[in-house]
């Protein structure tokens, strides 16, 4: 009964009426109000006039034009409350936050001198970044790449435990587990002795566990607590924007960024789907800095006022001249509330700049046209592109959709693997031995689109020979999916193409 009446189903409810509350008006006001037809037909005309000008995915325009064309009259005022990108004060603070952080980063002193001869056909790609983000490449920071994610798991707890200054957590999904268990311990501990202990969870992901109740019972014991974007039942666009990211970060000098969540099944403690195949990366160095700003960037905009962090610099650890450097290292974050899809651009730029191989970890494939198109593009170059996804399904529309966009990719060249020993959630490119992300942007959607992400690209780190041979590894334990030239039944064909059209609102 307390799943039934979770505040997230009570939300859906309410939202459910409401939409159907403004399509029985629609249709009341037709009847008594004649003209009130012309007046929601007119709404929805400007609504789908402002749709085709806008710069939106063209797959996020059809899926909202399908919807004005089913419900001329009700769709318009829908749109209006739902789907507009319009800013909320909250939000608006955000961009002004980001600003501020990104004068930081370009204060920053101890950035490495990037050019041509140093970086090569990499150089374009940093000075997008640093252009349209701010965030820049460091090079005195060690990487290590985990191919699990209890190992990852068990080198945070080593490193939390260290903690003289301030722990910064952030997370997507922490549900009531041994692994928040562990973690939380460390947490109290350190907090009672006085270190500066912030957590960030996103009020969708984690709901279940982090009630106001739980949450002031956190406060208590000395952990600072923000839930991002808490669930409302009205409808407005930003509750489709969610906190995706996964960041810790130790005294600014070490950083842990991936696909993990904090939830037993991400460490294999529990097997609802088989093994659990996660993947990340720890920092140690100065591009740890860039995580820090992250998550300060999060708090200072949805913080209480009393919570705010005034005095940034007092979180930046300098760190000792004596690390070596190991190639170059750029942490980014990609936000839906400015218009560069970062996350995605930055992909399709190592597909485009590849000249032997991609090979990609993804545990969804919902893609928009531009990435179909590259990854085609990419094969029929005869670059060696490989894909790896998950052999069981953790969700099965959603494995459904994915597994509807294999013969796209497939015919073109690129080659397609399942996972068969359970699911792989990781997120990963890795290319020609030199280029790698790892992080938390999957190829679909709402990680490009639609969520706050994070990542770390890697250039010539020794890490990058680590995340190769986890791959080739990997893929030993997949099946080769190989294209299918078979008639299949129409009812199949006609659901992935509804799948298809409505794939940006999912």
């Amino acid at each position: 009964m307390g799943r039934i009446l979770s505040r997230l189903n009570i939300s859906i409810v309410l939202v459910i009426m409401q939409i159907a509350l403004i399509i029985y008006l629609a249709l009341m006001a037709r009847s008594a109000f004649p003209f009130m037809v012309y007046v929601g037909m007119g709404i929805s005309l400007l609504v789908f006039l402002f749709i085709i000008k806008s710069d939106k995915a063209s797959a996020y325009k059809i899926s909202w034009v399908i919807i004005l064309l089913t419900f001329p009259v009700a769709a318009g005022a829908i749109y209006l409350l739902a789907g507009n990108k319009r800013p909320t004060k909250k939000v608006a603070a955000q961009m002004d936050e980001h600003a501020l952080i990104a004068g930081l980063l370009d204060a920053d002193g101890n950035l490495p001198f990037v050019n041509k001869i140093q970086c090569g056909r990499m150089y374009s790609l940093f000075e997008y970044v640093r252009n349209s983000s701010s965030y820049h490449a460091y090079n005195k920071t060690q990487v290590k790449y985990y191919t699990l994610g209890e190992l990852m798991f068990e080198d945070m707890l080593a490193e939390l435990e260290k903690a003289q200054k301030f722990i910064f957590i952030e997370y997507f999904i922490i549900k009531d587990s041994y692994m928040w268990d562990r973690l939380l311990d460390v947490m109290i501990r350190k907090a009672s002795g006085g270190v500066d202990v912030r957590l960030i969870v996103d009020d969708l992901g984690s709901h279940r566990l982090f009630s106001r109740t739980y949450v002031k019972n956190l406060r208590a014991q000395g952990i600072k607590v923000l839930r991002f974007n808490p669930i409302v039942p009205y409808l407005q666009l930003f509750m489709n924007n969610r906190d995706h990211r996964k960041i810790t970060v130790v005294d600014g000098h070490t950083a842990f960024n991936g696909g993990m969540n904090i939830s037993d099944e991400y460490i294999n403690k529990k097997s609802p789907f088989g093994i659990w195949k996660d993947t990340g990366v720890r920092l140690y160095g100065d591009a740890v800095w860039s995580f820090t700003l992250m998550f300060i960037e999060i708090w200072d905009t949805f913080c209480k006022a009393d919570e705010r962090i005034n005095d940034y610099l007092a979180y930046k650890n300098p760190i000792c001249e004596t690390i070596e450097t190991d190639g170059l290292v750029l942490p980014y974050g990609d936000t839906p509330l400015d218009k560069e899809a970062l996350g995605e651009n930055i992909y399709v730029d190592m597909l485009n700049q590849a000249q032997q191989y991609v090979y990609i970890y993804t545990p969804y494939l919902i893609i928009s046209e531009k990435m179909i198109q590259t990854l085609q593009l990419t094969a029929r170059r005869g670059i060696d592109v490989r894909l790896i996804t998950p052999g069981i399904a953790d969700k099965k529309l959603v494995h459904r959709l994915s597994r509807s966009y294999y013969n796209f990719l497939l015919e073109a060249g690129v080659k397609i693997y399942e996972y068969t020993p359970g699911f792989l959630h990781a997120k990963s490119f890795i290319s020609d031995d030199e280029v790698a992300v790892v992080g938390t942007i999957n190829l679909d959607y709402r990680s490009l689109y639609l969520h706050f992400e994070c990542a770390t690209l890697l250039f010539k780190t020794t890490a990058i020979q680590d995340i190769k041979n986890d791959f080739e590894q990997t893929l030993e334990a997949s099946r080769e999916i190989k294209q299918d030239n078979r008639r299949r039944r129409i009812w199949n064909e006609i659901i992935d193409s509804i799948l298809h059209l409505f794939a940006p609102l999912m």
